[in-house]
């Protein structure tokens, strides 16, 4: 199986697991995804990571479109070329994170950090 993600990346079988886990929308308020490796590329459009401990998670270029990470655990999370327009982030902790790259709007101006 081949996956396509919406910004273009093909990935393989070996994150065929991962990707049936990992929907757009998908619902893990709370979850402890402390060190996740799989998240890269990840579809989390519109995901809702409400207090979710990410401490540590590699989500370069992943797509965060209108994500909820209030009260999030993001220290030291790896979010280079992530992209966080629209998503909430009120609260969450971005402590040592890495957000190069990552591309965000604010109004009608693309931000990329």
């Amino acid at each position: 199986m081949t996956i396509y993600y919406r910004n273009g990346t093909v990935l393989t079988d070996q994150y065929a697991s991962i990707e049936a886990a990992v929907r757009a929308g998908v619902n893990l308020s709370g979850a402890n995804l402390k060190g996740a490796e799989l998240l890269s590329y990840a579809d989390l459009t519109g995901a809702n990571l409400w207090g979710a401990n990410l401490t540590g998670a590699d989500l370069t270029n992943a797509d965060l479109w209108g994500a909820t990470l209030t009260n999030a655990n993001l220290t030291n999370a790896d979010l280079a070329g992530a992209y966080l327009t629209d998503a909430n982030l009120t609260n969450a902790d971005l402590t040592n994170a890495d957000l190069a790259g990552a591309v965000l709007y604010i109004g009608n101006r693309c931000i990329t950090l």
